[in-house]
């Protein structure tokens, strides 16, 4: 059960760019399960997701003396649904943008994103710098929507 939660249902046993196959997985899901709940609910999904991921992925490291194993994508899927839940407009073609953006930060760690994934270690520092990615990818996502929209009324 723990490999199936930390895997993102395997998606991190994909063979080339595990974290972009978590991420995608986890924007899709986040698409179906706002069809039926709130945007508020996915931000404490992610919330929920990450606390237990913590605490599983701290066994996971001691258990195989690993730190940030590239199969985990538990971590992807609580960013981009912590960016997800920031838009201030879900659709298909916002998730799709925010999910670019998370990705680009997620792959790039630029600034404090790059400092937590050095610096902190355990289920903390795993978790850390793609919550913090979500959370620019999310501001980011919806600054481009007032710019495109509210702004110049495109």
């Amino acid at each position: 059960m723990r490999k199936c939660f930390l895997t993102g249902c395997y998606t991190g046993l994909l063979p080339k760019a595990p974290g972009t196959w978590g991420s995608l997985f986890g924007a899709i899901l986040a698409f179906f399960l706002l069809k039926i709940l709130p945007q508020s609910t996915l931000f404490l999904l992610s919330i929920l997701i990450t606390i237990v991921a913590i605490k599983e992925i701290n066994i996971y490291e001691k258990e195989t003396k690993t730190h940030d194993d590239k199969k985990i994508v538990i971590d992807e899927i609580a960013g981009i649904w912590l960016a997800i839940s920031l838009l201030p407009k879900t659709t298909l073609i916002w998730i799709v943008i925010t999910l670019f953006f998370f990705r680009i930060f997620d792959i790039y760690k630029p600034s404090y994103i790059g400092k937590i994934d050095k610096n902190i270690k355990g289920g903390l520092g795993v978790m850390g710098d793609d919550l913090l990615a979500g959370v620019v990818a999310g501001l980011l996502s919806g600054l481009c929507y007032l710019f495109f929209f509210d702004i110049i009324k495109v």
